[in-house]
């Protein structure tokens, strides 16, 4: 589909915490001058030239288009940061340091090139290349067939990708499945490494401290706030497992819990589709998900490992298909799960959510009727709440449905309720009522895209998705019981 942005998961909100602040005290950045520039050259109209069609995706601070050449008609993917979210300096270093390293890096084949710049009063503006093949999950699951050796290929590239940008000085940070694009969708299409939005230049013995990164892609040094570019070799272990058997190796139904799992450092080599895959490509993974980065292997290391070489020991044999309905799944955002929170929270009585209003509309500080993640972590903060600026990123990824990156006041009510009022029996069914129009006792595809097309979300794969995960007797409909079980354990709890 050509999305150039981050797709959000259920729990896996990709985050940035470099602006570190005690617990319960505000974050108050200085606003920026108005006769600052971003880009620090004269303003100018991208419109004059280009026209902005479709949106494609999301960035971690823009909206990202089709754009179109008036003249030529040649196609551009343009990423538009408003200036409204930059609120203070350090945003508009983040900015200026995102186009220096993808000016820096240009000139690798497999990654995103960086065309032009704009900035009006509005918006910063970064034209990019227009890549038309699709995400890498997309080319492997439309094959339907898929090898260890497909596998070690597009893996070599990501390697080879990562070794570029170490050795310019740059670390990725948010290196994961979803950042790597098909340029077009010919077989032989390259892959594309994009969003360099959380990027940063280093040298060696650097060491890092900002909270950065994709949870179920973090290395453990990351979260314990000391790590350098090795960091970015874990992530990348992290996408070959999932890779090679459609799960991520430590994933639990909170970002929370995620994390205790990665500082565990355990992952399952055990189970299907395990024992069929080469003991080659296991040991390969095992010397990159360590859990010190002095004993994790190098990129020189990795990429002479046998199963890595061209012809090595990755097998040719395909493997088993459920690793192509585990990426399905993987893939596909809970939105079912979602929209039942919010059906749950329209029907609350006020007793029931009795002081979640007024902390909403003391949070709503500029009094738009929705809450972006600054004034969610500020409010929160001001409130006295013990939750972390993690835990304020995962709260408005669960509640924010239509992805426009902020909550109103009943997606609040919905991630906000405490879990045991899901208990409640005649919450539940009425929740399951809500889908079950014609009382038939089951969710059909036809009712869940009804549902789904009232939040704009009703695609026929979005669809399938949902109906993948939560029918669990594979009968093509979600009767009673897994609708109770979804909204109870969550998806991927249940599914390991």
């Amino acid at each position: 589909m050509g999305n150039h942005s981050s797709v959000k998961r259920p729990a896996t909100r990709e985050f940035r915490q470099d602006r570190q602040v005690p617990l319960l005290q505000p974050y108050n950045p200085q606003p920026i001058p108005r006769h600052i520039t971003v880009l620090g050259k004269p303003l100018e109209n991208i419109k004059r030239t280009y026209t902005l069609g479709q949106e494609i995706g999301r960035g971690h601070f823009g909206l990202i288009r089709i754009c179109t050449h008036r003249i030529t008609g040649e196609a551009f993917a343009c990423k538009s940061i408003s200036k409204r979210t930059l609120r203070c300096k350090e945003d508009v270093e983040d900015v200026r340091r995102e186009v220096r390293i993808m000016n820096h890096l240009k000139g690798h084949p497999n990654i995103v090139k960086l065309i032009a710049t704009y900035e009006d009063r509005q918006a910063v503006h970064l034209l990019m290349e227009l890549c038309t093949g699709g995400e890498l999950l997309d080319r492997i699951i439309t094959r339907g067939k898929y090898t260890e050796r497909q596998a070690s290929r597009a893996f070599r590239t990501i390697i080879e990708v990562i070794a570029n940008c170490h050795s310019r000085g740059v670390m990725h940070r948010d290196l994961k499945l979803e950042n790597f694009l098909l340029l077009n969708k010919k077989e032989e299409s390259p892959l594309i490494a994009i969003d360099f939005g959380l990027s940063v230049f280093f040298k060696p013995g650097d060491v890092f401290t900002e909270f950065a990164g994709t949870a179920y892609y973090m290395a453990p040094e990351v979260l314990g706030h000391q790590y350098g570019p090795e960091a970015d070799i874990w992530s990348a272990g992290v996408v070959l497992y999932i890779l090679l058997c459609g799960v991520p190796p430590f994933w639990a139904d909170t970002e929370q819990g995620i994390f205790n799992a990665v500082l565990g450092g355990k992952f399952d080599l055990t189970r299907e589709p395990w024992p069929s895959i080469s003991s080659s490509a296991k040991d390969l993974i095992t010397r990159i998900l360590n859990s010190n980065p002095k004993e994790r292997l190098t990129l020189q290391e990795i990429q002479s490992h046998p199963w890595l070489r061209d012809g090595g020991e990755a097998l040719d044999s395909p493997i088993d298909n459920v690793v192509l309905t585990r990426l399905k799944q993987f893939r596909a955002t809970n939105k079912l799960k979602k929209l039942a929170l919010k059906v749950i929270a329209e029907k609350l009585s006020d007793e029931e959510i009795v002081g979640l209003k007024d902390l909403f509309m003391s949070m709503d500080t500029d009094k738009s009727g929705t809450l972006s993640l600054e004034e969610l972590k500020q409010g929160l903060a001001r409130q006295g709440s013990l939750i972390a600026e993690a835990e304020a990123s995962q709260l408005l990824d669960a509640a924010d449905i239509d992805g426009n990156g902020c909550i109103d006041y009943m997606e609040f009510i919905a991630a906000t309720i405490h879990r045991s009022k899901l208990a409640k029996e005649e919450q539940l069914l009425s929740a399951f009522q809500y889908f079950d129009t014609d009382n038939s006792g089951y969710i059909t595809n036809i009712e869940l895209r009804d549902a789904l097309a009232t939040y704009n979300m009703g695609d026929e794969e979005t669809i399938k998705s949902i109906i993948a995960e939560v029918d669990t007797d594979n009968d093509g409909r979600i009767d009673y019981k897994e609708f109770v079980a979804m909204m109870e354990d969550g998806i991927l709890q249940r599914r390991g």
